[in-house]
């Protein structure tokens, strides 16, 4: 036999003959990496920024680190998330939009390209151990089901461990939990509230990862759920805030800014801009309205330090075992504060997802619920505006409220915290090679064999110990929904646009952000010249980085959706659960047909959900309760609830819901055995818009849609299967000029 070499050994006909070799990985040596993302956080909403919310364990990070007063990001959350973990332009990666929606142009597929490596994937492969925990909205519908395919999925795209929530937003009190790849039920814990739930998991990865691989640095990827609606709190932190708003958003924003010049966040002369369009003064909002707008902003309040109360408490668990000294830790936001709440804000935020009214008074009867389990609540426009203090506009607007994010880093030994303010322009690109470098770690040129975008972003790293360096980024342009801007070198253009208006009419105004930190004068009259080469600047970036075609659809771009993805038949199984309404049926504005073959042994035994749609906030519900046959249509509150008068006789039945007519007023019709045995006006067909809305056989959870019963009342009888069937979609019904649910991700 001959003899064969090992790389390392060496191989001879016996073990005594042969030499043995253990390969040796490469030790990762860079820090530990902990990016807490917050959802939907204004400039002005951290007490380190100028806020009167308390976030005083934010705010000691940022004491013992720095803050970031120019750093930007995209208008809206998957954009951001995309940009933050690949270190590229979000177009450029296919997340031109939201997750929700492939439009078939390549800067609009809802995916991050395979050809941009997130830095999770780059981190796991030098030695990282990498976990996230918390929002990920970064899968697009198609793939989000419990089959797979879960090439998009936290798990598949670097990182070793997740636990959180794949949609854009989620009930704080009741959410739909994904651990790895599968789903877990929280429901029915005491107590239980989802920012300490998503703090807690990462503790129990964290204490995995430090007991079985010591030596190994970790990579936290910890996405809240705070502060995007729905706005929920614990009450006893809202009540902490009682009374703390009733001087108005005009009053707060003056007072935040003499905070924020105080501190030297915004500098000397920066002046507030104007109210936002839809803003009323405050003096002129009736006493009743004024009591309701400021307990709305004493839950945001109380939903912001329960969140900065759970951060503290995961820096302390680093601490407790010796981590944090070398853990660089990332605080900041996605988009600016949320305007989508309106001049009046809601106590159920889906009536905006569909559409609907949302008549104050159903807010003001909600009043003593607000931020509790029973509302799904939002604050209105005024304090969003406030809390982008001393910014224009909001999230979605590239103007400053939507693109100008705090950011506090904290890394003991590894930055100069002599002076704590750093205020060179950067950008949420710049974040991935910031940590690579710090990693002593290089951007692959290929990973699986795929060649990789170059990355779009510059290092910050080198701000960490010199807060007068020039900044190195001098050109970055902007992008949301047909809303356009570019950066360069200080200047800052904005195209003003509509939705649904030409954009070649768009006026672009002009802005020196060196010395307009608000965005406060408009210059383009008196530099055209300047203006109209930003604007020839951004059509270059955009032609550069997949940005066009120019898209200004919200709601409405679900109609540019591959149309084979429009079944009209779903079987499902017991226990089965359809994810959203690409993998599940399309009800909105449409007759359709439920169909459940079940056996019910006898009258006592035998009630309970047949098939849900949706959870306590909106949806409909096909159940049996005390023997009767039921379906509550849950329009945003609005319960039609629909009882047969008899009880279903025991056996195999066959048991029909029926909804048909035209998108005003439509009805339901349930049958047994292909009798009609009830039948109810309702005040419409389902209206477009519940998207995250999924879709459960034989059972109701996280929450119920009926307040008839408690979740997730599993039907006691026996399921065969339920067949739904859909309709022809009413096309002169569709909503085409709404924001819908996209605004609020």
């Amino acid at each position: 036999m001959s003899e064969a070499t090992g790389r390392g050994g060496r191989i001879g006909p016996t073990v005594p003959e042969s030499e043995p070799w253990w390969p040796r990985p490469a030790r990762a040596t860079g820090p530990n990496v902990v990016m807490i993302v917050l959802d939907d956080v204004g400039f002005a909403q951290l007490g380190c920024y100028g806020a009167a919310i308390r976030t005083p364990r934010i705010d000691r990070l940022a004491a013992g680190g720095l803050r970031y007063t120019n750093f930007h990001v995209a208008a809206l959350c998957s954009p951001t998330r995309a940009s933050l973990l690949t270190g590229r332009n979000h177009h450029a990666v296919g997340m031109g939009f939201l997750a929700a929606f492939d439009t078939g142009f390549p800067g609009y597929r809802g995916a991050i390209s395979p050809a941009a490596a997130t830095v999770a994937e780059i981190l796991r492969d030098t030695g990282y151990g990498t976990l996230a925990v918390g929002k990920w909205h970064l899968t697009p519908p198609g793939q989000m089901s419990p089959a797979g395919p879960f090439r998009q999925w936290p798990t598949q795209r670097g990182f070793d461990r997740y636990y959180g929530f794949l949609w854009g937003e989620d009930d704080q009190w009741a959410p739909e939990i994904w651990y790895d790849q599968h789903r877990v039920d929280v429901g029915g814990v005491p107590g239980y509230h989802l920012s300490e739930d998503l703090v807690g998991r990462s503790k129990e990865l964290l204490a995995d990862h430090i007991t079985a691989r010591p030596d190994d640095p970790f990579f936290l990827y910890l996405a809240l759920g705070a502060g995007h609606a729905p706005h929920q709190a614990p009450r006893s932190y809202i009540d902490r805030y009682r009374g703390a708003f009733d001087h108005g958003w005009d009053t707060e924003r003056e007072r935040i800014l003499a905070r924020q010049i105080a501190m030297g966040v915004v500098p000397q002369g920066t002046t507030l801009t104007p109210r936002n369009p839809g803003v009323v003064p405050w003096d002129v909002v009736p006493s009743e309205q004024q009591r309701l707008y400021a307990r709305m902003q004493e839950v945001f309040a109380g939903f912001m330090e329960h969140a900065d109360e759970q951060i503290g408490d995961l820096v302390d668990f680093l601490d407790r075992y010796g981590r944090l000294d070398d853990t660089l830790i990332l605080v900041l936001s996605d988009n600016g504060a949320s305007g989508e709440g309106g001049p009046h804000g809601s106590a159920n935020e889906y009536r905006y997802f569909l559409g609907l009214g949302d008549p104050l008074q159903d807010a003001l009867a909600a009043y003593d619920d607000l931020g509790g389990p029973l509302t799904h609540g939002h604050y209105p426009m005024g304090w969003a505006q406030a809390g982008n203090t001393p910014l224009r506009y909001y999230k979605k607007h590239t103007y400053g409220g939507g693109v100008r994010a705090p950011l506090v880093i904290h890394w003991p030994g590894g930055v100069d915290r002599s002076v704590p303010l750093r205020g060179q322009f950067h950008h949420a690109i710049d974040v991935v090679p910031t940590l690579l470098e710090v990693a002593g770690v290089s951007a692959p040129e290929t990973h699986a064999g795929i060649p990789q975008l170059p990355m779009h972003g510059l290092s910050m790293a080198y701000t960490f110990r010199d807060a007068t360096a020039t900044s190195t980024r001098r050109l970055q342009y902007f992008e949301t929904a047909g809303y356009r801007g570019i950066y360069r070198d200080g200047w800052k253009a904005v195209a003003e646009h509509e939705p649904g208006r030409p954009f070649e009419i768009d006026r672009w105004s002009l802005y020196h952000l060196d010395e307009d930190f608000s965005e406060s004068r408009d210059l383009s009259d008196r530099h055209p010249e300047l203006a109209a080469e930003l604007e020839r600047a951004w059509w270059e970036e955009a032609s550069r980085y997949e940005v066009l075609p120019l898209d200004d659809r919200m709601q409405a771009r679900a109609k540019g959706q591959d149309p084979a993805l429009d079944r009209r038949r779903y079987e499902l199984l017991p226990g089965a659960r359809l994810l959203n309404a690409v993998v599940g049926p399309r009800f909105a504005e449409r007759p359709f047909t439920v169909s459940a073959t079940v056996d019910r042994s006898s009258t006592e035994r035998g009630d309970g959900v047949l098939l849900a749609y949706g959870r306590r906030a909106a949806g409909f519900s096909l159940y049996i309760q005390e023997g009767r046959l039921c379906f509550d249509y849950n329009l945003a509150g609005d319960h039609t609830v629909v009882r047969s008068r008899d009880v279903v006789p025991p056996g195999r039945r066959q048991l029909e819901l029926r909804v048909n007519g035209g998108a005003r007023p439509a009805q339901a019709t349930l049958v047994v055995d292909g009798i009609a045995v009830a039948e109810s006006w309702l005040p419409r067909l389902l209206p477009g818009g519940l998207g995250t809305m999924s879709l459960q056989c034989g059972h109701n959870a996280p929450s119920a849609v009926s307040l008839d019963y408690e979740p997730p009342f599993t039907f006691q009888g026996s399921i065969d299967r339920v067949v739904v069937t859909l309709g022809d979609p009413l096309r002169d019904a569709m909503r085409s000029d709404d924001d819908g649910e996209i605004s609020r991700q």
